[in-house]
């Protein structure tokens, strides 16, 4: 039987931490910074924790569990 591939824009987005949470980058960061405060764009540049309701899935995208 072949081997199963990891989804490829997944494998991009999500890194796993070392208790077994995966961890996230935020939206809306990449263009129209101007009308956004700066605030607002220091919170979105760190990461963030994938839901427990998403876990399941994003898990089956990496191919983790």
């Amino acid at each position: 039987m072949p081997k199963v591939k990891t989804k490829s824009g997944a494998k991009k987005r999500f890194k796993l931490t070392g208790t077994g949470k995966i961890r996230r980058k935020h939206a809306y960061k990449s263009h129209i910074l101007t009308k956004k405060a700066t605030k607002r764009k220091r919170n979105l540049t760190q990461m963030g924790m994938v839901d427990v309701t998403d876990e399941g899935r994003v898990k089956a995208m990496l191919r983790i569990g």
